[in-house]
Order: C-alpha cells, then structure tokens, then sequence
C-alpha cells in the first residue's frame, strides 16, 4: 500500500510542464526563479515545525493535508494563472512538501514496527523510491494527451484530482497508537533535543542530510548530458534511462542496508568516482557512468535512510526525520555552489568528502 501511494503522489501531469504553464503566461526565466524559491525557503521553514505537527497529532491526517494542500496549489494555478496564484501556490506546495517529508518514513516505519517487521523498512522504503522514480513514466506520457486534449487547463486539474486521490489512499495507512507530549512545542524542543543529546543519532542525521543533499545533482543530468555531446532530441531519453537505473538501485538500496558497514561508504566514493567520470567521457559513455552513478548513489540514500531510522526511539520519530530532511535541503544548496564554482569535477570532490562521514555516522551504534 505504501508502495502504490508512493507511486500516486509522483503521478501528477503537471510535474514536466509547470515551468512552461508560468513561461506562457509571460513570466521570465528571472521570475521563475523567484518562484522557485519561494518554494525552497518555505519548505525549509515549515519542515521541522511539520514533523513536531505529526508527532503531536496524527501523521496520517498530516499526510492527507499535504495532499489537500498540494491540490489547492495545482487548483489555484489552473483557475487564476497569474504571477500572485503561482507564488501563493509555490507557498502551499512547500508547507505541502514539508508536512509529507519525514512524515511519511516515520508512519511506515512504526506501522511495520506495530506488525513486528520493521526490518523490513529498508526494502519498503527502496520501493516506495523505486515506485516515485519509475512513476516518471506514465506522468510524462499522461502530461502529453492530456495537454493535447485540454491544454494546461485539464492538465492542471487532473493533477489536483490525482492529489486529493494519494490524500485518500492515505487514509488506509494503519496509524499505532503511541505517547504523545502535551503541546507541539513541548513536541518540537523534545525531538530536537533528541537529536542534540544522542551522539549516534545527531552522527547519522548529519549522514543522512548530507547524503541526501547530494541528489540535487539530479538537476544536472540533462546539462551534463548535453555537454557530453548528446542532442538535444535525446537529452530526456538519456535523463529517462538515468532514472530507471536509480529506481534500481533503490530497489536494490533495501538489500544494501544488511551490508557490512564499509559497504556504504565504498558504494557512495564509486558514485563520485564515476560522476567525476561521466564528465570526461564522451556521449554514451558517459550517460552509462550517469547511470551507474545514481544508482549505487539511491542505494546508500535508501540504506541510509533506514539506518537513521532505526538509531530513532521515543514518539519524535517524524521530528527528527524532519531535522534530517531540513539538513538535506541545507545540504543541496552545497550541491549548486560545487557545480557552479567547478561543475561536475567540483561535485565528485563534494560526494568523496562526504564518505568519511557516512563512515562515521551510518555505522554509530544504536542508542539504547
């Protein structure tokens, strides 16, 4: 169940056209900018405040207001397409990415926990982001017939039905019953405090943002593959396949959690090696590193994440995967300055330098 909400919740037809719907209607590529960060920062501020809000109430209901929140965005944008309804709906997007962030991770985690099975969280949480990944590929056939039916319009409303169906399917996911503090600050200062005060837990959230931080590299693939000397014709193809293998490995990323603790770290050093590679090689060669890369890379990602799971006790589960998940939007802006100030070669020095970390933090014994 949690795979196919997964899946749900990345099939939304806009995700491939938005920035055309705010090109259209006359915005610059300067204004869409700020969009995009109206975006980033209010996901950054609501993300921690989201989780202490899912620990605190229910994290099921925390997951179907993201949805309804997601759909308003996608509503407004289609009904009133204007340069105020996009920031507005940028606005509602964030707190809607932030109330979904850690939530979801720590509903699975302590639903498989409830049954007696939450060793296998790793290998659910592998499929839940194979399942978003492989999901790329209805969306982007189902955003081209519906923008040939009905334009940006049915585009537009579909992916706020198809939001409001993922709220929904989020009702059945079984919620435990667990302790909870009086207030949500008392929430938010608990978990908070959980993460400063347990050297192996604060070790593997700092693994884990700085692992994760690292995948908005992703934003480079059709760059990279264009620079590599691919046409443009052949640019999402290559961004497609590129995919398809980190859905593999994410697949693969539940089996990689049983590995020996210096798996991880290798696994996560052959990444960088290998994008500091795929800048170098020419064409095909260097589409085929791209996709070995990112897929050894979402493999430490879902190993990682389940690691960090496992050091967490106590009812700030969703808190605390929320400190982690505002480290990696910390982290990602790491990832542009690299590529900005030195591109891909940059990049592949900041994944090395991340390995010793990952040394440190994903093999720090369980607080107990």
């Amino acid at each position: 169940m949690a795979v196919g909400w997964a899946a749900l919740s990345e099939f939304v037809p806009l995700y491939p056209l938005y920035a055309l719907l705010f090109l259209g209607g006359g915005l610059s590529t300067a204004e869409v900018s700020g969009l995009f960060a109206v975006w980033s920062v209010t996901g950054l501020v609501a993300e921690v405040p989201a989780g202490a809000l899912a620990d605190r109430w229910s994290r099921r209901g925390v997951l179907v207001c993201s949805a309804v929140l997601q759909a308003a965005a996608f509503a407004l944008w289609t009904a009133a397409p204007a340069t105020a309804s996009f920031a507005v709906g940028f606005a509602l997007w964030g707190v809607s990415s932030a109330l979904c962030s850690g939530t979801a991770e720590a509903l699975v985690f302590d639903g498989l926990r409830a049954a007696g099975a939450e060793a296998a969280f790793a290998r659910v949480n592998g499929r839940m982001t194979a399942a978003e990944l492989l999901a790329q590929v209805p969306t982007a056939l189902a955003a081209t017939a519906l923008h040939a039916a009905g334009g940006f319009a049915l585009v537009g409303w579909a992916s706020a039905a198809v939001c409001l169906l993922a709220g929904v399917l989020a009702l059945r996911f079984p919620e435990p019953p667990r302790e909870r503090a009086d207030a949500f600050l008392a929430t938010l200062r608990a978990g908070a405090e959980q993460v400063v005060r347990l050297p192996p837990l604060r070790l593997a959230v700092v693994a884990v943002a700085l692992v994760g931080g690292l995948d908005a590299v992703e934003e480079y693939f059709p760059v990279l593959a264009a620079d590599r000397g691919l046409p443009t014709g052949a640019v999402p193809l290559a961004v497609l396949v590129i995919a398809l293998a980190g859905a593999a490995g994410a697949e693969l990323g539940g089996r990689a959690d049983g590995l020996p603790d210096g798996a991880l770290p290798a696994l996560l050093a052959a990444a960088g090696v290998l994008l500091a590679m795929a800048a170098v090689l020419p064409g095909a060669a260097a589409l085929a590193a791209l996709a070995v890369m990112y897929g050894l890379y979402l493999a430490v990602v879902v190993a990682a994440e389940a690691r960090l799971q496992e050091r967490i006790e106590g009812p700030y589960r969703a808190t605390v995967t929320s400190v982690a998940g505002f480290g990696v939007e910390l982290a990602g802006l790491l990832v542009f300055a690299a590529w900005a100030l030195g591109g891909p070669a940059a990049t592949a020095l900041l994944v090395l330098a991340v390995v010793p970390v990952v040394v440190r933090g994903l093999r720090a014994p369980v607080a107990g």
